[in-house]
């Protein structure tokens, strides 16, 4: 595996890390460019914006499309700890995003291998190429942490 995935992911579990710290669902996003660059980060912020849309996927883009001066980000890679969801897949697919990579598989909400597996159906605008399962135990190890506190 690339050293600059594995580092990018590293980010997106920083992300991730510092969401759970603010009693957010631990997720984090990453966007680069085509040299590597970060381009935009964020971690979910839902709660503390009181924003359905605040997950981290969303709100990576936003900052990315002001970054780079456009609504379409083509050239520009996504590393998110947890698989998206189907809003943030589709929001992936209209920003054009190259390639998504992601660690945990996310059986319950993934839009993307689960759920409404969005980048296969007919109305999808753009499909990236998707790569799963890097830092994987680390993602799902942080989200289970969390939500064994919530319950305990």
């Amino acid at each position: 595996m690339s050293q600059d995935r594995t580092t990018h992911m590293s980010v997106a579990l920083e992300e991730a890390e510092a969401a759970a710290s603010r009693g957010e669902v631990p997720v984090g996003a990453v966007i680069v460019d085509k040299t590597g660059k970060i381009v935009a980060r964020s971690g979910n912020r839902t709660r503390e914006l009181s924003d359905p849309s605040g997950h981290a996927e969303i709100l990576a883009i936003r900052a990315a499309c002001q970054n780079c001066g456009s609504e379409r980000i083509g050239d520009c890679d996504l590393y998110v700890t947890l698989e998206p969801c189907s809003m943030c897949a589709t929001a992936i697919s209209f920003a054009r995003i190259r390639r998504l990579y992601y660690a945990a598989s996310d059986p319950k909400s993934g839009g993307v291998e689960h759920g409404a597996r969005i980048f296969t159906q007919s109305t999808c605008h753009h499909t990236p190429e998707v790569y799963s399962g890097i830092d994987e135990e680390r993602s799902a190890e942080l989200l289970r942490e969390f939500f064994a506190a919530r319950r305990g």
